[in-house]
């Protein structure tokens, strides 16, 4: 899959959603819960040799509206990711757009889905 980058990002906190729209065309809707259950950083995937590889569980697992899915703030770091800090403080995740592309929970996304970055 080619390296797309976002043409836009918008958080929607009322419909607790991530949208990016790609240089492609395409639309990605990432709900807070699967961003958060998906964090990649090293204290979530459980060491660093595991922080680019997206756990199939993720687009299964389901998680309460709590401050650990509630969003505080998203921050872009240069041009190649952004972050999240979530109202329970966690924020070490660095979401780069590669991973986020994998991400996509889209029916078409889906079958074009690697277990790796």
């Amino acid at each position: 899959m080619t390296l797309n980058k976002p043409n836009g990002i918008t958080a929607d906190r009322h419909m607790a959603t991530i949208s990016i729209d790609w240089t492609d065309g395409h639309l990605s809707i990432y709900p807070f819960t699967l961003l958060r259950v998906a964090c990649p950083c090293a204290e979530c995937r459980g060491g660093h040799e595991n922080m680019s590889i997206i756990p199939p569980d993720v687009f299964t697992a389901t998680l309460e509206d709590s401050p650990t899915t509630r969003m505080k703030n998203i921050e872009r770091i240069g041009n190649y990711a952004i972050t999240i800090e979530w109202e329970d403080g966690h924020h070490f995740g660095i979401y780069n757009w590669g991973f986020l592309r994998s991400l996509c929970p889209c029916p078409i996304c889906s079958p074009n889905r690697s277990v790796e970055n």
